[in-house]
């Protein structure tokens, strides 16, 4: 069986942080490859040189040099991309950035902050990685 790989597109190190440690509250076996921003996560999914082929996309709406919605056009207008499942984690309460990654196709929203350790409640990534993640990385499709 083929190790599962979620793609990371996030460029606030504590963000990366929370989310590996979620993860590995779960999963042994996935691989965790990490985008600092969108043309870095569009180069690792199109470059010529070992080109990685995720399992699911984490991706932050806001970043430098692409961001998450410019991210999503571009790999929403590949055919090969076109129905990854792209889960949104964002602090945006805007309806314009929901309406329009809405219709790009994006299979969910994580709100953040991620957690949050004063208040003992499941948080936003611990409900997402329950909820749907346990699903895509336990199929064989």
């Amino acid at each position: 069986m083929t190790r599962k790989k979620i793609l990371l597109v996030e460029d606030d190190e504590l963000d990366v942080i929370s989310v590996e440690r979620t993860l590995k509250k779960f999963y042994t076996s996935y691989d965790l490859l990490v985008a600092h921003n969108g043309k870095e996560a569009l180069a690792m999914l199109t470059g010529p040189d070992n080109p990685v082929s995720p399992d699911v996309i984490l991706l932050d709406l806001n970043m430098p040099r692409m961001n998450g919605v410019e991210f999503l056009k571009a790999i929403r207008e590949d055919a090969r991309f076109k129905h990854l499942p792209v889960f949104v984690m964002t602090t945006s309460s805007d309806n314009g950035d929901r309406t329009q990654t809405e219709q790009l196709g994006v299979s969910g929203y994580i709100i953040k902050p991620l957690s949050d350790t004063n208040v003992k409640k499941v948080d936003s990534m611990d409900a997402f990685v329950q909820f749907h993640l346990r699903k895509i990385l336990a199929s064989d499709g």
